[in-house]
């Protein structure tokens, strides 16, 4: 339990001592100022107000029933009635030693979920392009968070394989190919191809002909189209993999369920809509109406699941996958990582799934938005002359950056190759600059800020993590320089035991509501408190004492394991040597 759980339940108990309903909560945060204490509680205020009470006197209390003897220094009543709790030094260091000798930096969640999540999802028909990174590393995050705190994860890859587009790439490639071109030569520039084919579609009305007829055989299983078909999925999937590979995400081949995954279940998903009289035909189109979905004049929310044509949307496969995710997968909750432009379009699938009864209804169905990436004019973040920027284009950018960055702050590397650095300072910096903002929000794209020293950056933290390894190199040269007991004896160290002892509250919080920005703030918060303490208490210099030396070296340990924890929960990693 962490300190925050136990004090909150050792003020839980003392208000249901007081006769305060069970509603009613301590309301425990941590202290805005440090002469405030450690953790403030306001629940006394909201109570008092309900029993019509002196919330003072309620506070007072509160108290008086809360057993916080070994636990709490010092306790007062603030202002109205706010409770402000300085920790017990001697508590504290307690548990820190518990920390440093378990193997995890949090304990597994009582209750694990299976938990399953939808992220990534790339157009096979095109390369990945920054449109496609905050999904991928937002979502990777969520799910090591979630996997750290013990909870079963299923990844899901909705890659878009199907539809009519690929009638026209099969057309394409089948030109190359009876030019003699090799497959992987025709499709080594995915975006270059599919553009190709798009002008050739639009220009050559011989060409758009047979794609469409092209369309026609791969959806009746034609052998010649699916293999081409095949081919040309097998290449984009490479791209994509060798993207995850370089980005640090855990996404593999596996986790891959295409939108021709769900292809044979889409008849039964609309026979079962009709059956049910959830849709009907309209203007010759099966259409399902959601009053509870209806817009400010009244009118219902509307969903098209087949085109008149007979053809199915986008909606009938993600209805399809919702109901194969809760039924075949045993999903407890599903977690969404798609753009906010996409927000209707969920709470229409989310809605029906439920009216027809596809998935069920303790299933926590879950749509985590997030914004544009912004260039530095406030559009959408493009090419210099306005086109689509590939996202292996700017991970080869940012690595060579950071080797010239890594080059002029330290060219006699040693331990590590400055490639190896350069490949985790620049892809680390991509990911953190997108993490660390709150993911609802659009954000601006600056290289200058992300690839930054100072602030709250990737390079920075990074940096505090390799300063813990230096001091633990000069430290193994002294004899009987090896972290032992912790006593807190200084601010510095205080402030600094607190933010990790803070850790597992936090990737509780990550994995409840999604925001990893959360995390990055708790983790800059972290460094910053070290850097502070690593100025303030001395550690190896000769005029400390063994023991303050061994918990001084105690704290720098915990404090290198949860940095490098929490960036490797990113997907961040970390070096011995900057």
């Amino acid at each position: 339990m962490s300190v925050r759980a136990l004090i909150d339940q050792r003020l839980r108990t003392a208000m249901a001592a007081c006769g305060i309903p069970a509603h009613l909560e301590p309301q425990l945060a941590r202290a805005s100022r440090p002469e405030f204490g450690d953790f403030q509680a306001n629940g006394a205020l909201a109570a008092a107000k309900q029993l019509k009470t002196k919330p003072r006197e309620l506070a007072e209390r509160i108290l008086a029933q809360a057993e916080l003897d070994g636990i709490v220094a010092r306790a007062e009543i603030a202002g109205p009635g706010f409770i402000n709790l300085h920790l017990a030094d001697d508590f504290l260091a307690r548990l820190l030693d518990d920390l440093r000798h378990t193997q995890r930096l949090c304990p597994a969640v009582e209750e694990p979920q299976r938990v399953v999540v939808d992220y990534s999802s790339p157009n096979l028909a095109k390369e990945m392009h920054v449109g496609h990174l905050r999904s991928t590393i937002i979502g990777d995050a969520v799910v090591r968070v979630l996997e750290y705190l013990g909870h079963e994860v299923i990844r899901q890859n909705h890659m878009g394989d199907w539809g009519t587009q690929f009638g026209m790439l099969i057309a394409e490639l089948e030109d190359h190919l009876g030019a003699g071109e090799a497959p992987d030569m025709a499709l080594a520039d995915l975006e270059q191809f599919y553009q190709n084919a798009k002008a050739h579609f639009d220009l050559d009305a011989g060409f758009a002909s047979r794609a469409r007829h092209h369309v026609v055989q791969l959806q009746a299983g034609d052998p010649h189209c699916r293999a081409l078909w095949l081919r040309f999925i097998d290449i984009s999937i490479a791209h994509s993999e060798a993207i995850y590979r370089r980005l640090n995400v855990t996404l593999s081949h596996a986790d891959i369920r295409p939108e021709s995954f769900y292809n044979p279940q889409l008849e039964e998903i609309v026979t079962q809509l009709t059956d049910q009289e959830i849709v009907r035909e309209d203007q010759g189109a099966l259409v399902a109406f959601l009053p509870e979905l209806a817009d400010r004049q009244g009118n219902p929310g509307v969903v098209i699941v087949r085109k008149s044509d007979g053809g199915y949307l986008y909606a009938t496969t993600d209805l399809a996958a919702l109901r194969y995710r809760g039924r075949e997968l045993g999903a407890q909750r599903i977690l969404y990582f798609i753009d906010a432009r996409q927000a209707l379009h969920m709470k229409q699938m989310f809605a029906l799934a439920r009216k027809a009864g596809l998935v069920d209804p303790g299933l926590s169905l879950e749509h985590h938005a997030f914004g544009t990436m912004l260039g530095p004019d406030g559009k959408p973040f493009k090419t210099r002359n306005g086109g689509t920027v590939k996202l292996a284009d700017l991970l080869e950018e940012a690595v060579a950056r950071a080797a010239r960055l890594v080059a002029a702050k330290d060219p006699q590397l040693i331990e590590t190759s400055p490639e190896e650095i350069a490949r985790k300072v620049g892809i680390g910096a991509i990911k953190y600059a997108d993490l660390s903002k709150t993911r609802t929000h659009d954000y601006v794209f600056d290289w200058e800020a992300m690839l930054s020293f100072d602030g709250n950056t990737a390079p920075y933290l990074q940096y505090a993590y390799t300063r813990t390894q230096s001091l633990f190199r000069r430290a193994a040269a002294l004899p009987g320089a090896v972290p032992g007991a912790i006593r807190i004896t200084e601010n510095a160290e205080r402030r600094l035991a607190l933010l990790l002892l803070e850790f597992p509250d936090i990737l509780r919080q990550v994995a409840a509501d999604a925001y990893p920005h959360v995390l990055c703030n708790h983790l800059y918060e972290l460094a910053t408190a070290f850097t502070g303490f690593y100025q303030q208490c001395p550690v190896l210099k000769a005029e400390i004492d063994a023991e303050l030396r061994a918990s001084r070296l105690a704290l720098c340990d915990l404090a290198a394991r949860t940095l490098a924890t929490g960036l490797e929960l990113l997907g961040i990693e970390v070096m011995a040597e900057m």
